[in-house]
């Protein structure tokens, strides 16, 4: 095992925080490392702590760990909040000129005039981050080229220079006092990796779909794909538009989809409750629509700035009557990219709503990754009809066929009268209440989720480990980092253990699921809420039932130690 080190930068909100913990990322990855990094922020205008945990390794890694190896404290808060999380042997970097002399058993102390160098650079309060990042990277025995680096792409060209100014005060100043710490990080050769969030990703693939109209009212923790589009639409030859609420946001997108545009919008769990009516009018309509829904802890406005995956029976089961709809719940960046361009031709083939399930964890962490295979996207708008309708007979929007899946036009057609109805209604989309008529009706659409359970075999789970393990982990969504971490320990210690990842949530993979946990003999449910959502639906859907949980629904995200811990009494 490589170097693996958890670096934890904390003060007011305002001061920077964020900025200095994606400064190190990017530092790291160019020096050939991988990074994982979560930004803590409170729901609050102004004030409040904040604190950028950032995870180095040479080695993948996809989870935040427990323990601090490096403390940076800006403020008296930091170390409060913070000291009692460094490791043995840890370290802790604090400004001297805004922080009491802290008393820390077993940690290395490091007092640096931070906001002195900030003054003498000639710059505000916040350059006292670079100048941590300095004194940061001789301690570490890292290039402080690399940092200036990184300074001189991300900032325009007065504000590089104060900053760079304060990062050698830093690096010059530890170098006279300090000895390099043991643990340090080498560079190695440098990585062509890119650095984004979970928002970023799915705002790209988004893009690289077709995608060409987002509408979305601001929700933390899905504002940032919001905040995004709305930079690049003009580049991107898209329109990203912020009407007056979530109801209005998916009514424009359904109204986009019925005109024939690839169409997203993105809300939290509040702002899909508001959304659940026009959800079920995507469903009668049979309009296909994509939603990302960034999850965050309930009820009602909950912790809006922390996570959770506990909206997941909701959306499921969201809005009136019984109708199709696919959900998908990425593990990571990489896989937010690709899933949400995906989403857009399930949501086309079948004519459905499609619903990709993030949560905070995902969408604001920050992970490096390697640039996106555009190759990879390929587009299928399924049965959509392309310049004129042909026949035979006259053009039925709701034709019933054997898939459940009618010819698909767009108003203007030519030969084509095109009729949506939220009533029921017959083929050609006039509303009815003959009973035959909605029994057909109703038939017809849900066998899409048979046709869309087939299409899905085989990529709807990720199964990892030991095939013929006795004990099963199943999990969901961004959990997989810790999870997948958990389980590689534990192979490493001599224990045989699978994990069985469910990535296409509805409908449910029946089929890939129990063959999956054969020959299971105690199956654990790792999930980041407080009732066990997925094993419930397991059940309800197989009739299985797991016989052990683990469990956070603290706002925090799932941990390697978490998972470890919670298997204690079934390993």
């Amino acid at each position: 095992m490589g170097p693996d080190l958890t670096l934890l930068i904390g003060g007011e909100a305002g001061d920077g925080i964020r900025q200095a913990g994606l400064l190190m990322d990017k530092m790291f990855v160019r020096g050939g490392f991988h990074v994982f990094s979560v930004f803590d922020y409170l729901s609050l205008i102004r004030g409040g702590h904040n604190f950028h945990l950032v995870r180095v390794s040479d080695r993948r890694v996809l989870a935040p760990k427990r323990n601090v190896d490096i403390l940076i404290a800006l403020n008296d808060d930091t170390v409060r909040k913070h000291a009692p999380k460094l490791s043995p042997g840890g370290a802790l970097i604090y400004d001297s000129d805004s922080v009491s002399e802290p008393s820390v058993e077993g940690a290395d102390l490091f007092p640096v005039p931070l906001r002195t160098m900030a003054e003498e650079a000639g710059g505000p309060l916040l350059v006292r981050n670079a100048a941590a990042l300095g004194a940061l990277v001789y301690l570490l025995g890292y290039d402080l080229d690399i940092l200036l680096g990184v300074f001189k792409d991300q900032f325009k060209p007065q504000v590089y220079e104060v900053n760079a100014k304060a990062a050698k005060a830093g690096y010059q100043y530890a170098s006279k006092r300090f000895d390099r710490l043991p643990r340090g990080l080498r560079p190695k050769s440098g990585s062509g990796r890119l650095v984004m969030t979970g928002s970023e990703a799915c705002a790209l693939g988004a893009i690289a779909a077709g995608m060409k109209f987002y509408a979305a009212y601001p929700m933390t923790p899905a504002s940032p794909i919001l905040h995004y589009l709305a930079r690049v639409q003009r580049e991107a030859g898209i329109m990203a538009i912020q009407p007056e609420s979530e109801i209005a946001a998916i009514n424009m997108v359904i109204g986009a989809a019925y005109a024939g545009v690839r169409a997203m919008t993105g809300t939290s769990g509040g702002g899909f409750s508001l959304m659940a009516e026009a959800f079920g009018q995507a469903g009668a309509t049979e309009t296909p629509i994509v939603i990302a829904l960034a999850q965050r802890p309930g009820p009602s406005t909950g912790l809006p700035t922390y996570t959770a995956q506990g909206d997941l029976l909701f959306v499921i089961h969201a809005s009136q009557g019984e109708f199709p709809r696919a959900v998908v719940a990425p593990g990571d960046i990489e896989e937010t990219f690709y899933l949400t361009a995906e989403a857009f031709n399930l949501a086309e083939k079948f004519q459905m709503p499609v619903v990709i399930m993030l949560d905070k964890h995902l969408t604001e962490s920050f992970m490096d990754v390697e640039p996106f295979d555009q190759s990879r996207v390929k587009i299928d708008r399924g049965e959509f009809i392309s310049g004129e309708w042909k026949g035979p007979g006259e053009y039925k929007r709701y034709l019933f066929t054997e898939s459940g899946v009618s010819p698909r036009a767009i108003p203007g057609t030519k030969g084509a009268i095109v009729k949506h109805n939220s009533s029921e209604h017959n083929e050609l989309g006039w509303a009815t209440a003959d009973a035959d008529n909605a029994r057909r009706m109703q038939e017809k659409r849900l066998r899409k989720l048979e046709l869309v359970r087939e299409a899905l075999k085989g990529v709807s789970l990720e199964v990892t480990g030991d095939q013929d393990a006795d004990v099963a982990l199943l999990y969901w969504g961004s959990t997989k980092g810790a999870v997948q971490e958990a389980i590689e320990e534990l192979r490493r210690d001599g224990k045989k253990v699978k994990g069985v990842r469910v990535i296409y949530l509805w409908p449910f993979p029946i089929e890939d699921i129990t063959e999956a946990l054969k020959g299971v003999k105690k199956l654990v449910s790792v999930e980041n809420n407080a009732t066990g959502q997925l094993a419930k639906l397991l059940r309800m859907e197989t009739g299985l039932a797991v016989d052990h949980l683990v469990l956070r629904y603290d706002g925090r995200p799932m941990t390697p130690e978490d998972v470890l811990e919670g298997l204690r009494e079934v390993m």
